[in-house]
């Protein structure tokens, strides 16, 4: 089954990680962090899925999304320079993209994500960045460590501007 994790409409479905930060809101069908924002923690868990998400970000601007509030796929302005481990799409400070598929500031960029155990395979803007490789252990956007167990989604908001206009995660079961 697919759940739309953000609705276009408001934050419901999602509390922030601390309380009395600032936060988040939508603004024409976009979600966006205010300066400083708390990271923004979806109610739901998950295991296995495949995530879609689409973002935005302003010149010089870092933020990230956790999986299952422990993994963080990096979200980063580094248009045009080489791929590592701190770019757009990586696992960060783990595994580096294979190619930087980045667009530029202010462009829509494409996220898909599949997790299943601890395999991860990255597209962004329809490149595979990441083909199955394996996460060993939390990163540092870490709010859940106990990694048998299913997870929410997190996103970073205190590092710089970020929107997204949609997230979607379609779980993944055995049939």
């Amino acid at each position: 089954r697919t759940v739309q994790l953000f609705d276009g409409k408001s934050t419901t479905g999602w509390r922030l990680l601390i309380d009395g930060q600032p936060g988040w809101y939508v603004e024409d069908g976009i979600l966006k962090n205010k300066t400083g924002a708390a990271d923004l923690v979806s109610d739901p868990g998950f295991w296995n899925f495949e995530a879609r998400l689409q973002y935005r970000y302003s010149q010089g601007s870092n933020s990230g999304v956790a999986l299952r509030g422990r993994y963080e796929i990096q979200i980063f302005d580094n248009f045009g320079k080489p791929p590592d481990q701190h770019g757009n799409g990586a696992l960060y400070s783990r595994i580096a993209p294979a190619v930087n598929a980045s667009k530029a500031p202010g462009e829509w960029q494409e996220l898909l994500v599949r997790l299943v155990g601890r395999t991860l395979t990255v597209t962004l803007n329809g490149a595979k960045v990441i083909d199955h490789r394996e996460v060993v252990g939390p990163t540092a956007m870490n709010m859940d460590p106990d990694e048998d167990k299913p997870g929410p989604f997190v996103l970073q908001g205190d590092h710089g501007p970020v929107e997204f206009r949609r997230i979607e995660v379609t779980e993944l079961v055995r049939n």
